[in-house]
């Protein structure tokens, strides 16, 4: 009868092998080994404690035979102390009759159902604890035998191996997991022209390969003496957006001034939190990474409360921090000289315009009005009425043509027609003038008869005045086209002549205003795309995207 048992219970312990060495995910082996060992053993109860890597206390804590209700009840899960501490110091079995009458027990906290009997048993990876194995109350009220030690023990070397194999699987899934997120930063960092916007993506990622609370970026305010939170993701994100943390006496300010990544596992117990900042945050622990370039500190990357037992954070989650903060500090500072080489680019081009303006008032509108004054003295000097009507009409003729090139001037400024009527009827107006200097034919077509945001008004008006001042320096063309439409969920322009065109391959990026047009769209998030080739002419197309209506 013995012999029967005992058989069953190894067909059962090899059955059991065969289902863990299939399970890759963590999780769900370690509930599986304790569901099997409660059945190999007719226990009641049955509980898997991970042991951490400081190797002194429990990080995860697997039951069964504890209801969802009762767990709720009992609260907190075990720390590791009392006889589960036993088990974790000293990773030899243990069997008990009576749990509570060992010196070393201390109780059970209020709500734990009473357990009486007792076996632990270490699961070793290579000589080393990983957790073990707790089953109190057999079924039939017995003690536990050393029969059910020896089948819990085997059970415990098979599962030491699927779990291994399970930990393989999700390092190697987690490794991949985060190698495609930092590609993902990596094209952000090239692509991405707003830094907030690249430093959201970072901490959303940060969060969840960490599996934090929330995640937040602070930068060095202007005044040098605070930081202001740009982006944040999780629990309360919205919240600390705009937040400002003084440098001098918080933990970010002496992150920042250190450049040296920090995990705190117990922020009410580091002497370098503020209570200012317990209290606004709300949170248990912490991970810390320097927003650093080599000569420049930019700011500090955070994420808090781990979402697992514990809330600790590891090495692991640091490293990412750190390589996540070093590709954000990169950005960063990208982002500050894409900024000012943008400035100056702006004044520089300010500074031609003025100077183009003053050029066209020096040479025609003031020869024009140099031209009057001699007209002016020639009506004086007249001798005869015929010579007067004469000089007068002369006069007038040149009032006349100074009033155009003056208006002409100014609608180049600021054409009253974009604010007053809109994009098309001010493109409308600048072609039929394109055309009568310029002897051109220019037709227009256009499918917007809306009101756009102005600032895209005047960007695809500008990209427009500044594709036709091409074609008139540079094309020789005899016909250009005009169109305006709206493009799925944009607006575009496009301007196409059948002039000498170029080929792409010689033209510099900075040269025919394309890269002028190019960081103009890009305030309004749009588009520049130019295709030409000798004696083929030249198509210009913009496209803006419009928010939706």
């Amino acid at each position: 009868m013995e012999t029967r048992e005992a058989d069953g219970r190894l067909r059962e312990l090899f059955q059991a092998s065969v289902t863990l060495s299939s399970e890759l995910s963590l999780d769900a082996l370690l509930q599986k080994v304790v569901e099997t060992a409660a059945a190999l053993t007719g226990a009641r109860y049955a509980a898997l404690g991970v042991i951490d890597e400081s190797g002194a206390a429990l990080e995860r804590f697997v039951t069964t035979g504890i209801s969802d209700e009762d767990r709720a009840a009992i609260g907190d899960l075990p720390r590791g102390r009392g006889i589960l501490g036993v088990l974790i110091r000293d990773a030899r079995p243990l069997r008990l009759s009576r749990l509570g009458d060992d010196p070393r027990s201390v109780g059970f906290p209020p709500n734990h159902p009473p357990m009486r009997t007792f076996l632990g048993v270490p699961v070793l990876l290579r000589g080393v604890a990983f957790g073990n194995l707790y089953l109190t109350e057999k079924s039939d009220g017995r003690d536990f035998t050393d029969e059910d030690q020896e089948i819990v023990t085997l059970l415990a070397a098979q599962a030491a191996v699927a779990i291994e194999n399970a930990r393989l699987y999700e390092s190697a899934t987690r490794w991949s997991r985060q190698l495609e997120t930092l590609h993902e930063i990596v094209r952000s960092v090239v692509d991405e022209t707003d830094v907030e916007r690249l430093l959201g993506l970072v901490c959303a990622r940060l969060r969840e390969l960490t599996h934090a609370r929330v995640a937040y970026a602070a930068l060095a305010a202007k005044d040098e003496g605070e930081l202001e939170i740009a982006a944040a993701d999780g629990d309360g994100a919205d919240g600390l957006l705009g937040r400002r943390v003084r440098r001098s006496g918080s933990k970010l300010g002496r992150i920042l001034e250190r450049r040296q990544a920090a995990r705190v596992d117990s922020l009410l117990d580091d002497p370098g939190i503020g209570t200012d900042e317990l209290r606004d945050l709300g949170a248990r622990s912490g991970l810390y990474a320097p927003l650093a370039t080599r000569d420049r500190a930019l700011g500090v990357i955070v994420v808090h409360d781990k979402l697992v037992p514990g809330g600790r954070f590891s090495e692991a989650d640091q490293r990412i921090a750190e390589i996540f903060a070093a590709r954000a500090a990169v950005a960063v500072a990208l982002s500050e000289r894409v900024a000012r080489d943008t400035v100056r680019r702006v004044v520089a081009a300010q500074e031609d315009e003025r100077r183009r303006l003053a050029l066209e008032l020096h040479d025609e509108t003031g020869q024009a009005l140099t031209s009057i004054l001699l007209g002016v003295k020639a009506i004086r000097s007249a001798t005869t009425p015929d010579e007067a009507e004469q000089a007068e009409a002369e006069v007038r003729a040149l009032v006349v043509q100074a009033l155009q090139d003056v208006r002409a001037l100014a609608v180049e400024l600021r054409p009253a027609a974009l604010d007053d009527f809109g994009l098309a009827s001010a493109v409308e107006r600048l072609t039929e003038t394109f055309s009568a200097r310029s002897g051109i034919e220019t037709s227009l077509q256009t499918t917007i008869d809306e009101r756009l945001p102005p600032e895209v008004e005047t960007t695809l008006y500008r990209v427009v005045q500044e594709a036709l001042t091409n074609v008139l320096k540079h094309a020789s063309a005899g016909h250009v086209s005009v169109v305006l439409s709206r493009r799925g969920d944009g607006a575009a322009v496009t301007v196409d002549d059948d002039g000498s065109g170029f080929d792409e391959a010689d033209v510099r990026v900075d040269a025919l205003g394309l890269l002028g047009m190019r960081e103009r769209l890009a305030l309004v998030d749009g588009t520049l795309s130019v295709e030409s080739s000798p004696g083929g002419g030249t198509t210009v197309v913009a496209h803006v995207p419009l928010p939706s209506r």
